[in-house]
């Protein structure tokens, strides 16, 4: 879901890009009650498979792609502000060193994959939880749940852009309708990868993993 140079117009641009500086400042100045030494890691070790699975790209249409956002995997584990900042380096290192995604698209992708996309993670994790047993295997189910939907909903946000200041020849409609219906199968394949990564942590050192973590701390102020 990169958006290459020359895809989307100036002003559009411009608008994303500073939607994208204002979210990222607001993430670094509360992402640090988020880590700590112990999580501070795990947010790395986070960055590093989001980069990996980025890379793989699956072509879908008019010049565009799409690939693993891991915004949720990344949410559930380290919390909505150091994922977004996590995903944020990514896109950063990818489009100045490997040329995936344009420079000037760049606060395109940071505002549908490291805002849109996590903050609809976040969102819908935390409904999920609501509704789900308050057990420890209900976290990865509410992790995938949170992937399988914040995928397509980053790709509308592409989609819409796109339908703004799109200067491609292909209809708005026919990209959103690849987009959407090519990243709702990616979602599936990302809630799968969601589900099997946050259920090997949990199985491990659950007190790393922040969705968990949060949930308890929310419990115990309930029960004081």
């Amino acid at each position: 879901m990169h958006i290459p140079d020359g895809f989307i117009d100036l002003p559009t641009s411009a608008a994303a890009g500073l939607l994208a500086v204002s979210g990222t400042a607001f993430a670094l100045k509360k992402a640090k009650n988020e880590l700590d030494d112990r999580t501070a890691p795990m947010a790395g070790l986070t960055a590093v498979f989001i980069f990996a699975v980025q890379m793989l790209n699956f072509p879908v249409a008019a010049g565009t792609s799409g690939h693993l956002l891991g915004g949720a995997l990344a949410t559930v584990l380290v919390g909505p502000y150091a994922a977004s900042l996590a995903l944020t380096v990514v896109l950063g290192i990818q489009a100045l060193l490997f040329a995936d995604g344009g420079l000037s698209a760049l606060g395109l992708n940071i505002f549908n994959m490291s805002i849109v996309g996590v903050a609809t993670s976040y969102l819908v994790f935390n409904i999920a939880r609501k509704f789900l047993p308050k057990v420890r295997g209900s976290i990865p189910l509410a992790a995938g749940i949170a992937a399988f939907i914040s995928v397509p909903v980053a790709a509308t946000g592409f989609a819409i852009q796109y339908a703004i200041g799109g200067i491609g020849t292909a209809p708005a409609s026919t990209v959103f309708a690849a987009m959407f219906s090519t990243h709702v199968l990616i979602g599936i394949g990302e809630a799968v990868i969601t589900v099997l990564t946050v259920s090997a942590i949990m199985a491990t050192r659950s007190d790393l993993v922040y969705g968990w973590r949060a949930s308890q701390v929310k419990l115990e102020v309930r029960n004081t």
